[in-house]
């Protein structure tokens, strides 16, 4: 694991890409998650492990907002650079 020392350690990081609630969905059917149901502008998509299950409800807008992408990325354990411009 990389450890960041220096200040600019974010720099270092990939800039996030504005997506839609449709091309975050896609990303997600690749990764092994399906959709289970929609209701309301939400889409609550899910992944079959051996032991759990991981949900991640996903708006369906036409911009996910920054800090609810952070959260989808952490909830889903797909790596952020899937995710990067």
């Amino acid at each position: 694991m990389m450890k960041f020392t220096s200040p600019d350690w974010r720099s270092r990081l990939g800039k996030l890409r504005v997506l839609s609630g449709k091309e975050l969905c896609a990303i997600l059917l690749v990764h092994g998650f399906s959709e289970v149901r929609q209701r309301g502008s939400h889409i609550i998509m899910q992944k079959q492990l051996e032991n759990s299950t991981i949900t991640v409800p996903v708006p369906n807008h036409d911009e996910i907002r920054i800090g609810t992408l952070q959260s989808i990325i952490r909830q889903s354990g797909i790596p952020r650079s899937e995710f990067e411009s």
